[in-house]
């Protein structure tokens, strides 16, 4: 019996590894869970219809199929390119002061904010 137990105890030590070799160490973020969550504290405010975030880009942000749709300049996510996508560069600071977003907020993004967006982005900014 204590051999059995071994073994079992063995066998699932091994699958946890595995599992755990398999997921690459870095969790998977979800637009539903992660993304949608900063979105809503920071910039769904501004960016829905009639709102001035909305009225001066186009860009509404109270739907994935709203930020993957893009402003009316363009697309702001590219799905695994978090150092081109427009979003990432807007909320890092990258950009030009006067578009850095949050716009006119008394703060910018909490850098573990900034990295769900990053990391989605780099994951493939699925609708997960």
């Amino acid at each position: 019996m204590v051999f059995v137990r071994r073994v079992v105890s063995a066998a699932l030590f091994v699958l946890f590894l595995g599992l755990v070799g398999c997921s690459g160490g870095e969790p998977v973020v979800s637009f539903s869970g992660d993304v949608k969550r900063v979105l809503d504290n920071n910039c769904v405010s501004c960016h829905v219809v009639g709102q001035p975030g909305y009225e001066a880009s186009g860009l509404a942000l109270d739907s994935y199929d709203g930020l993957m749709k893009g402003t009316r300049f363009g697309k702001v996510v590219l799905p695994g390119d978090a150092q081109s996508s427009v979003l990432v560069m807007l909320v890092e600071g990258r950009a030009d002061p006067s578009i850095s977003m949050p716009h006119g907020a008394n703060r910018r993004l909490y850098a573990e904010e900034i990295q769900v967006l990053r990391r989605w982005v780099e994951q493939g900014a699925e609708n997960n």
